[in-house]
């Protein structure tokens, strides 16, 4: 079994507590769908946040989806001018027998034009 990594992001709406949940478990829940993962090959999570969101963890929506004993770190993104506000994204590690050119990385709405190369 190898170690691999997936990247994931999303764009919110708003800075509301509730939504983040929402959008930060659909793309945890697509990232182990389109990769055919179970919470068990994760190994650990890396969340970050662009500097105008503010209203909660991104990682407190995977304990929300029962990603209980997987180590999860949050962080806060780069402030570059012009770059794309209100996004989440996610550098997950995996226990999988994929190919690295196999992994599937998962930009969800607008986030989709931040790695147009790996988008899947």
């Amino acid at each position: 079994m190898a170690v691999r990594a997936v990247r994931g992001a999303v764009q919110l709406e708003r800075d509301e507590s509730g939504h983040m949940a929402e959008r930060v478990g659909e793309l945890l829940t697509a990232v182990l769908e389109r990769n055919g993962l179970h919470p068990d090959d994760l190994i650990s999570i890396w969340f970050t946040a662009t500097p105008d969101l503010r209203c909660d963890f991104p990682a407190a929506a995977a304990r929300k989806l029962g990603i209980v004993d997987v180590p999860l770190i949050c962080a806060q993104e780069l402030d570059i001018e012009g770059a794309m506000p209100r996004v989440v994204r996610v550098l997950a590690h995996i226990e999988s027998d994929r190919p690295r050119a196999d992994i599937a990385h998962v930009y969800l709405g607008a986030a989709a034009t931040l790695r147009k190369d790996i988008a899947q």
